[in-house]
């Protein structure tokens, strides 16, 4: 028997599910992320289109870590090799990996739960760059990550077919904003939301995700349920039982927090016992489930993590009930919109004649100054002009999800196709997403230190 539903006022209720396949030893998600996250293959953060499916975060899950994110200042994005000490299977369709991080890094892998991290390798000739959640509490010396299959995903099938202790991956340093901002400092790590909380008075929290949405999701809600005075609800939306990720774990937790911890799973492809529970989660049934599992007026803080359909449906839904944008978090696990460069890509081919109509890009970065000519005729992305001249551009998603290409726009004046990572504070602050910007000035500066 799985435990599927048991909200903290009513009787424990049990369905009984065919168990998923755990095979000792392996399992694992980027932001559109798939978060920050973009398909599993173009975002991880990674990702699957479809609102009851499982879906991976996007290739570089969400924006850089600021110093809004973390007191600290902002934290230069490299690439470190990391080795995998432990892969084991969450369901039939997805691995969990655990990476070791040495001593001397572990100030580079400070994080925050809810973030993510971008993974650089070369497959079957091909470097891709994919970015995935990180699925645990903030722990000293490792990094654990979801990686869930993607239909005709390139990294992620290889990583679920291929990858085992002991090799070795590029990491990027921790990003992503999708963390609570119920807390003391920057840290969102447990022990530190406690006096905020005290002050405060009860603090209650709400997630809602879908397949492989669950990895920061399950990150936060042990973070969250580690303070005293806090409750937790989980909408978790799958095909199937055996779809869910995390299902021991969610068990476990719900066992260690009978009171204060809520699951609310709702199966799309099996008959559950409540209707409510049962079928794709459309307008209507959402409708259904705030009505019935949840106070919405009584939420401080919302998480939203999956496919941009669900995200959004939840963020409207939430708009018309009266919440407030400042109290939703969201990170989206895909778009639908592969990026350009989304594959690895060091920028598509571009043929610049140094005596033809051409846009003058500047960029600083890690100090340096560099410069780029790009032809007005192609129309190309201040990050596609600068892959050309610097091969170590930040960069992971290249669909507007993640934010690890983020800059500030210092000189000239851009057309943004997508955002999904900048908040309005952000833009007001003029940064850009380099993936996305196209000059619309012949001379466009942009500072990727600032």
């Amino acid at each position: 028997m799985r435990l599927l539903a048991h909200p903290r006022a009513e009787p424990l209720r049990l369905d009984l599910v065919q168990s998923p396949v755990l095979l000792p030893g392996l399992s694992g998600t980027v932001r559109l992320l798939q978060g920050a996250l973009v398909t599993d293959e173009t975002s991880q953060t990674a990702l699957d289109a479809s609102a009851d499916a499982a879906t991976d975060p996007v290739d570089a899950e969400p924006g850089t870590r600021t110093s809004d994110e973390t007191g600290a200042g902002r934290r230069r994005v490299t690439f470190h090799p990391l080795t995998v000490a432990a892969v084991r299977p969450l369901t039939e369709k997805a691995i969990e990996v655990t990476f070791e991080v040495p001593e001397s890094l572990q100030p580079e892998f400070d994080y925050l739960a809810g973030q993510y991290v971008a993974l650089r390798t070369t497959v079957g000739g091909e470097q891709v760059r994919r970015s995935y959640s990180i699925c645990a509490e903030p722990t000293p010396g490792e990094l654990r990550i979801a990686i869930k299959r993607d239909l005709g995903g390139l990294f992620s099938n290889w990583a679920n077919d291929n990858l085992k202790p002991g090799d070795v991956l590029d990491v990027m340093n921790p990003q992503g904003a999708f963390v609570s901002k119920h807390r003391l400092t920057s840290l969102n790590r447990p022990g530190e939301l406690t006096r905020e909380i005290r002050e405060q008075g009860e603090q209650h929290f709400v997630a809602a995700a879908a397949g492989s949405g669950i990895t920061p999701v399950i990150a936060i809600a042990r973070t969250v349920l580690a303070e005293p005075g806090t409750t937790f609800d989980l909408i978790y939306a799958n095909r199937a039982a055996s779809d869910v990720m995390f299902l021991e774990e969610l068990a476990d937790l719900k066992d260690r927090y009978p009171t204060r911890l809520a699951l609310h799973h709702v199966l799309s492809r099996e008959q559950r016992i409540s209707p409510t529970h049962t079928g794709r989660v459309d307008a209507e049934k959402l409708a259904q489930l705030l009505d019935r599992v949840i106070r919405v007026d009584q939420v401080d803080e919302w998480f939203l993590c999956g496919p941009f359909e669900l995200v959004q449906l939840f963020r409207d839904e939430l708009t018309a009930r009266g919440v407030s944008s400042d109290h939703v978090r969201f990170e989206l696990f895909s778009t639908g919109q592969p990026g350009e460069g989304a594959k690895g890509s060091a920028g598509r081919p571009v043929v610049v004649d140094e005596d033809g109509d051409n846009i003058e890009i500047q960029f600083s970065l890690d100090g340096l100054s560099g410069q780029v000519k790009s032809p007005k005729s192609a129309h190309e992305t201040i990050l596609n002009a600068a892959l050309r001249v610097r091969g170590d551009v930040p960069f992971a998603c290249a669909g507007g999800v993640c934010g690890t290409c983020r800059a500030k726009l210092v000189t000239g004046e851009v057309d943004m196709a997508e955002n999904y990572a900048l908040e309005h504070d952000d833009l007001e602050r003029g940064y850009i997403l380099t993936c996305q910007a196209r000059p619309k000035t012949e001379l466009v500066a942009v500072d990727y230190d600032a």
